[in-house]
């Protein structure tokens, strides 16, 4: 029975083997089926997520911005640069110790370690990838910060050897000529974007592409494969400007503004042929280079920005549209009475009497009643007409932004003394790039040709361009503009321009003299003024035509004739040579000019006299009584002044 009893307690070997894989295969089952439901859920509901991880382990996208396109002068002079720099930035998620960091940052670069730190610690709570530490720096910078920052226990694909510090590629736009051509050029900002000048209105053309580069890499970081996807690359411009011409002018109109003490200044050189700008000036300027330290007010381009009451310039309108109706020579006589005239209640005066006179004479001493008298003439339809064909009222439809038309208002809304008042260059507003085109309108025989700053427009793969041009245009015949010329030629020669007589070239031009207008009193402010001088040289085949214009000049004599017209004369002594402008005129002697200094008009609501219209100012601030008018001669001017008698004298018999 014991025998039985032990069989019945030994345990059948094939069922323990059994029930013990039963135990496996469950153990493996339950596993497989864990494994199965893992991978499902990794498959269906967290691919995509993986996908990116993956691809971002793997590939790395690396976008790079092409340089922006240059600005070059007529003579392939770099006016404005892009140059490769590199931006330094960390990931504050890679960077264990904050304070080490920023204090090693901060040592080289010479930052504020406490906000270098603050920024991280920000950054790394924000879970931020890109915290930028130093922008923009060149590569003497970016070789120093990487010696500096060589740590040999960081294993990276990249520099510096810090952990959680990276470069990113970057560029920095120079303007190697500094203040030069300021306001033409402009500047672009941080993010390459056109804020100013040619920079503004090319940005499409000169703004950089970015280059995308997709890269493959191993598990170490290094790259084996790479794709680069490409837009199209920008392009660059060659402008009318010559750095030598721009350099002149801009050094005369700023020791003119300095003699006159004056508020601003302006300067235009052009082409009457070609409606190319050689040179155009704005002072006080700036630096595009350091945008955080220039005067905001300084960026505008006043030339073609700001409208003034352009004064007895304007004048040039109203004896041109004179001559071509025919209705006198400009060897006519003309009286202009007793210096007075009166129109429409309104009375106007010149600053002297200049009597009966020729045509060319009033115009040389730019008498206001002689030229209210060929206004009027002319008529409202003629002379506004002419003034709207030398392009007044309209933009120039120049290659630079934000232009004026200036103001222009049409014959139906004038004043009964409106015809009177825009005779001698009131109640109108002109740019200064206006004015400098309808001289050169006349200096180029009465054809009107477009002022542009763009020589060329050059693309990649593509033939160099030319601007588009409005077709030129006829304004007066032949006829008019050579007799017009001579006219503007007496008045460099014996009126109020003799300041403007060349060493070996003749001229011809015209002086301005406006008060300006206040927008407070809704008058003219007789303290204030605009003086401008506008020439062309050599005056019978005019090569370049110049016009200076100086806003409230406050030293000595103010008028056109004193402050402006010698700014021409050292213009054009410079730049005709240059240009390879033969000589026609003989060698300047110190001309003898006569200093006409006018009482000050008794009623300030009159519109001034004449270009000479220049109050002497006086240093004690109280109001004194009006000195009598004076002129003061030399003993040339007197001799010249009593040949000028004979000559009249003669004409009359005759």
């Amino acid at each position: 029975m014991k025998k039985a009893s032990k069989r019945k307690k030994k345990a059948d070997p094939r069922q323990v083997a059994y029930a013990r894989f039963m135990f496996i295969a469950a153990i493996f089952g339950f596993w497989f089926v864990g494994i199965g439901v893992r991978l499902v859920h990794l498959q269906v509901s967290q691919s995509d997520w993986l996908r990116e991880r993956a691809i971002d382990q793997r590939q790395d996208t690396k976008k790079t911005k092409l340089l922006r396109g240059t600005i070059y002068d007529r003579d392939e002079h770099p006016l404005a640069m892009s140059i490769r720099v590199s931006t330094l930035y960390a990931d504050p998620t890679e960077i264990d110790d904050v304070d080490r960091a920023a204090k090693a940052i901060a040592k080289i670069l010479k930052l504020d370690q406490k906000a270098v730190a603050k920024d991280l610690r920000e950054g790394r709570e924000a879970k931020k990838r890109y915290v930028p530490i130093a922008k923009k720096l060149e590569d003497d910078q970016v070789r120093a910060v990487n010696k500096e920052l060589y740590d040999p226990d960081i294993k990276k694909a990249d520099e510096p050897r810090y952990a959680g510090f990276h470069w990113v590629d970057d560029q920095k736009r120079t303007y190697p000529y500094r203040e030069l051509a300021a306001q033409v050029i402009g500047f672009s900002d941080a993010a390459d974007e056109g804020q100013a000048g040619i920079e503004r209105s090319q940005d499409e053309l000169l703004h950089g592409a970015i280059i995308k580069k997709l890269q493959e890499r191993d598990r170490l970081g290094r790259v084996y494969d790479e794709t680069v996807f490409e837009r199209e690359r920008p392009g660059d411009v060659v402008l009318t400007i010559s750095t030598s011409l721009q350099y002149k002018t801009e050094k005369a109109l700023a020791d003119g503004v300095a003699a006159a003490n004056a508020r601003s200044g302006m300067a235009v050189v052009m082409d009457p042929k070609t409606g190319e700008i050689l040179a155009m000036a704005n002072y006080p300027t700036f630096d595009p280079n350091s945008i955080r330290d220039a005067v905001p007010a300084n960026f505008k381009n006043n030339v073609v920005q700001s409208a003034y009451s352009p004064g007895s310039v304007f004048k040039l309108v109203t004896y041109s549209s004179g001559l071509e109706k025919n209705l006198f020579s400009p060897s006519d006589m003309i009286d202009a009475g007793n210096g007075t005239i009166e129109v429409a209640k309104h009375t106007f005066r010149d600053s002297h009497n200049v009597g009966s006179v020729t045509y060319s004479e009033a115009l040389a001493h730019s008498s206001n009643v002689c030229a209210i008298k060929t206004g009027l003439r002319v008529g409202k339809e003629d002379f506004y007409s002419t003034l709207k064909k030398l392009g007044f009222g309209s933009k120039t439809g120049i290659d630079l932004p934000a232009e004026t038309a200036g103001i222009v208002r049409s014959p139906e809304k004038w004043n009964g003394d409106s015809l009177a008042s825009m005779s001698i260059g009131y109640e109108i507003g002109v740019t200064a790039l206006q004015m400098t085109s309808a001289f050169a309108t006349i200096a180029n025989n009465g054809i009107r040709v477009q002022p542009h700053v763009i020589k060329q427009i050059r693309k990649d793969g593509a033939s160099p361009t030319g601007p588009q041009l409005a077709e030129n245009t006829r304004v007066v015949s032949e006829e008019t503009a050579r007799e017009l010329r001579e006219m503007l030629k007496q008045v460099v020669l014996t009126g109020t321009g003799r300041r403007a007589q060349l060493d070996g070239y003749t001229a011809a031009g015209k002086t301005g003299t406006a008060w300006k207008f206040n927008a407070d009193t809704k008058r003219v402010d007789p303290t204030k003024y605009i003086s401008s001088f506008i020439g062309m040289a050599p005056a019978d085949s005019p090569q370049v035509v110049i016009a200076v214009v100086m806003d409230e000049p406050r030293t000595g004599a103010r008028d056109g004739g004193m402050v402006s017209a010698p700014v021409f004369k050292n213009i054009a002594e410079q730049i005709l040579p240059e240009l390879g402008v033969e000589r026609d005129g003989t060698p300047a002697k110190n001309a003898a000019v006569a200093e006409i200094v006018p009482e000050t008009p008794a009623d300030p609501s009159l519109l001034p006299v004449s270009d000479d219209e220049s109050p002497k100012p006086s240093a004690d601030p109280k109001p004194k009584k009006a000195a009598p008018a004076v002129r003061k001669e030399v003993p040339e001017d007197r001799t010249a002044k009593t040949e000028k008698k004979k000559t009249d004298a003669s004409k009359k018999k005759t």
